[in-house]
């Protein structure tokens, strides 16, 4: 769980009540609804929406009167403000070792306000995402919130104009001026979606991690190694945002999402001290997607004989490794999340350079960035996949543009870029792609990213080509089932040449960068694996198995741990259980 103040980066926060600041970042997904754009062929019951809403009639009337009213003698009027308010509802539940341990329940509301100074060119925003942030009040009070949001927007125009000043001071220093505007227009929109609400049957769920971080004692299956199970926990979170926007566009927004998952991790160590840990669960868009009672069940059992076989697996060679490696498609979502995605999410450049963007792609534009035969497109407007709901999902991003789809990549090159209302070279339009994480400024991310292969192959077909380059080098190979962490192995497999497989453990990847996605991948599957990510903004990647033509596999340099000096509680005599042995 992120706690919202971790979020807010250099943003002031202050308080009017009592809520404490602690907030979930899950995933989560909204619904599409229709998007007309606001002005006189608004819908009457779109416009009967937003005025039977007591929150959005307070916010546009105090934005109406803070418009007119807002300039210091001497001083620049705003050219653009916007309110946000979030009222977020976050429910958690952990067990360990079969008893419950912790049972959380928030609801709070805040207010973040923006106020640029100056123009679209230049204004006082920065790369921080500049504003104020107002607890706002619990219960439907609009005084009460039209006050929390005249303190934030006095604060946050007092800071603006400090901050543009600061500006206008430092631009002055650069030979070179900025490759793009600060910020981009956009088209008036309203749209209004359903309040969400929590719906999680909260009593059947504790139960349910209950009896899942206590399977290792119960469970006859894996009772003949419960004794080397170190640490067995199971959780359960959700989170619904509904999130409130106004600004002076004319923009008028209502929508959220809600996220749902569950987890379950078990650790020990092997003979040697190493430290080894399974950890998986199921994220939806609603509580009813997520595992039945019965799959958690099988679940945890699966990943504790998985943990026994990683403890008596062997280290993985010393020699290093440089060859082929077969990446699932839960391994293969994790490098494309982690080393493609945020590089194709335009950040504005720092100031006084000529670079396009921020990442490793500033200067990819038009080459190729993956191996021609992949495309990848980010299509938010996707709502499900093969069945399941997708948590990235949105209709209308947290600045007001409406999405559609973006081809990014098209049979290897970079052709485009995820765009929010700030502007980088050569794309000056938002293409739907402002979101942010609660209490934050909006950034460039991605929504549902599709990783599509016009040579597409099949499971049995990837691992046949995978033994065949173990036959054609005359070595072992590798493939891997799940990472964690920094993109590290955590279910490897050795193959050798007549087909093998051997689970290893102990190794670390080396040279799986940005260059080894353009140039070094050998083949794509065809089925996809679907990765939902939480935090910071609800996320999707769907991406299918990648082989890897050369990627270094080496031992990993963790120090080992010694192990406990008696068994746990469970195990052993009474003499042993009380640390009266030897």
């Amino acid at each position: 769980m992120v706690a919202l103040m971790t979020a807010l980066g250099g943003v002031r926060l202050r308080t009017m009540t009592s809520f404490a600041l602690a907030v979930g970042a899950l995933s989560c997904t909204a619904a599409n609804a229709q998007v007309p754009k606001a002005g006189p062929g608004t819908p009457s019951s779109l416009v009967a929406k937003v005025d039977a809403d007591p929150l959005l009639t307070a916010m546009k009337e105090e934005l109406a009167r803070e418009k007119e009213l807002l300039v210091l003698p001497g001083m620049q009027r705003p050219y653009f403000m916007e309110y946000r308010l979030e009222d977020l509802v976050n429910y958690q539940s952990v067990a360990n070792f079969g008893a419950l341990t912790s049972e959380s329940e928030t609801h709070q509301r805040v207010v973040r306000v923006q106020v640029r100074i100056g123009d679209y060119a230049t204004d006082s925003s920065s790369s921080r995402g500049d504003g104020s942030l107002e607890m706002a009040p619990g219960e439907d009070d609009p005084v009460a919130l039209k006050y929390a949001l005249w303190t934030a927007t006095d604060e946050a125009y007092k800071a603006a104009l400090r901050a543009y000043s600061a500006k206008q001071a430092a631009l002055k220093s650069f030979q070179s001026p900025p490759t793009a505007d600060d910020f981009t227009p956009a088209k008036p929109v309203v749209h209004i979606e359903p309040l969400l609400k929590m719906e999680l049957d909260k009593e059947d769920w504790k139960k349910r991690i209950i009896e899942a971080s206590g399977l290792f004692l119960t469970a006859p299956e894996v009772s003949s190694f419960a004794q080397d199970v170190q640490f067995s926990s199971a959780n359960i979170n959700a989170l619904v945002v509904n999130r409130y926007t106004v600004n002076t566009d004319g923009t008028v927004l209502r929508h959220g999402y809600s996220g749902y998952t569950d987890a379950i991790s078990v650790s020990g160590q092997a003979d040697d001290g190493m430290q080894l840990s399974r950890s998986n669960g199921s994220t939806g868009t609603t509580a009813a997607a997520l595992e039945s009672a019965a799959a958690l069940h099988k679940r945890t059992i699966d990943d504790l004989k998985s943990l026994n076989e990683l403890r008596h697996a062997p280290v993985v060679d010393a020699e290093d490794y440089h060859g082929p490696v077969l990446f699932s498609g839960d391994a293969a979502a994790d490098v494309i999340s982690k080393l493609f995605v945020p590089n194709v999410e335009a950040d504005r450049p720092d100031m006084g350079t000529t670079a396009r963007t921020q990442g490793a792609y500033q200067s990819s534009l038009h080459t190729p960035v993956l191996p021609a035969f992949l495309t990848v497109v980010d299509d938010p407007g996707m709502k499900s996949f093969d069945g399941e709901g997708l948590v990235g999902s949105y209709a209308v991003d947290d600045e007001g543009v409406p999405v559609t789809p973006v081809t990014i990549v098209s049979h290897g090159k970079l052709e485009d870029f995820l765009i929010g209302r700030e502007p980088v070279k050569d794309f000056p339009e938002s293409n739907g792609h402002g979101r942010a994480a609660p209490g934050q400024a909006a950034h460039s991310k991605a929504g549902v990213i599709v990783v599509k292969s016009n040579q597409e192959l099949t499971a049995a077909q990837m691992k046949a080509k995978l033994l065949a380059l173990a036959k054609q080098q005359g070595r072992n190979v590798y493939e891997v089932e799940t990472l964690a962490g920094e993109l590290n192995p955590r279910l490897l497999y050795r193959v050798s040449p007549d087909g093998t497989r051997t689970l290893v453990r102990g190794a670390a990847f080396d040279e799986l960068d940005q260059r080894s996605l353009r140039s070094g991948v050998l083949a794509a599957g065809g089925k996809p694996y679907i990765s939902q990510s939480i935090s910071p903004v609800p996320e999707t990647t769907i991406a299918p198995e990648i082989l890897f033509a050369d990627i270094a596999v080496k031992r990993a340099t963790e120090q080992q741990e010694k192990l406990p000096y008696y068994p746990p509680p469970s195990a052993g005599n009474s003499d042993q259980a009380t640390g009266n042995g030897k």
